[in-house]
């Protein structure tokens, strides 16, 4: 049975979100998962070492809270993600966690790699597996471009085919130009929309069909069902596969 699925508008190692992740963790455990919260930083491989080593810390002190093992999966390149020795601590995880940054470079690093083969099945055997932002985006089958418009978009990872995530929806349409946000809203009829909050997540606990709005703000149902905003615990069925 798969494991959980959390994806996170933003707040990712956030002392605001460690009850969130606490109970991320507690739902791999108990599906016989190591203690262990891996951290898988991808995303952010185009930044400066020292903000890379800003989110290593930051998901120190998270675990440190959680008091429970943390794994910083160094992946930043393709050679990388198909390095057995790099890729070996996903495995038997009780969480991994997929940051933000960007998401094509992100799905373009992991896409077809043997770690995302080894995340991926961690996940169906019972792991919990959480994107925030870019880490959110890359679950769907396209990513839109919406920095560089007329660029076609970048293939996703697919892990749930028909859903689309706008991270940090209560404040992304002040960042970029019009013509962007129209594109971020042009789905295929057979698809979903959604727009996650930052400090807000949408999860599929493990053995629910349903899904479950944790956080401060609001998660948007934008488009392919009828348009909606839920609340801390509100649920809702969006008949995804997976």
């Amino acid at each position: 049975m798969p494991g959980s699925l959390a994806l996170v508008g933003s707040g990712e190692y956030l002392p605001k979100m460690a009850e969130f992740e606490k109970s991320l963790l507690g739902d791999g455990i108990r599906a016989g998962m190591s203690p262990v919260y891996a951290q898988i930083p991808t995303a952010a491989g185009q930044e400066s070492e020292q903000r890379i080593q800003y989110w290593r810390e930051l998901v120190e002190k998270q675990a440190e809270i959680l008091d429970v093992q943390v794994q910083f999966i160094p992946i930043f390149d393709r050679e990388s993600a198909n390095s057995p020795e790099i890729v070996s601590a996903i495995t038997g995880s009780a969480l991994i966690y997929l940051s933000g940054g960007d998401p094509h470079f992100l799905a373009n690093t992991l896409r077809g790699t043997l770690a995302w083969k080894l995340v991926e099945e961690n996940w169906r055997r019972g792991g919990s597996l959480a994107g925030c932002s870019a880490g959110a985006m890359v679950m769907s089958t396209q990513i839109p471009n919406f920095r560089i418009t007329r660029s076609d978009p970048t293939e996703g990872l697919a892990l749930i085919p028909g859903l689309r995530v706008i991270p940090h929806f209560n404040k992304f349409f002040k960042w970029i130009p019009e013509s962007a946000a129209k594109l971020l809203l042009e789905v295929p009829e057979d698809s979903i929309l959604l727009g996650i909050d930052e400090m807000t997540a949408l999860t599929r606990r493990s053995g629910r069909d349903d899904w479950e709005v944790y956080g401060d703000a609001q998660v948007h149902i934008l488009k392919g069902m009828p348009v909606r905003r839920l609340a801390h615990e509100e649920r809702i069925s969006l008949s995804l596969s997976s």
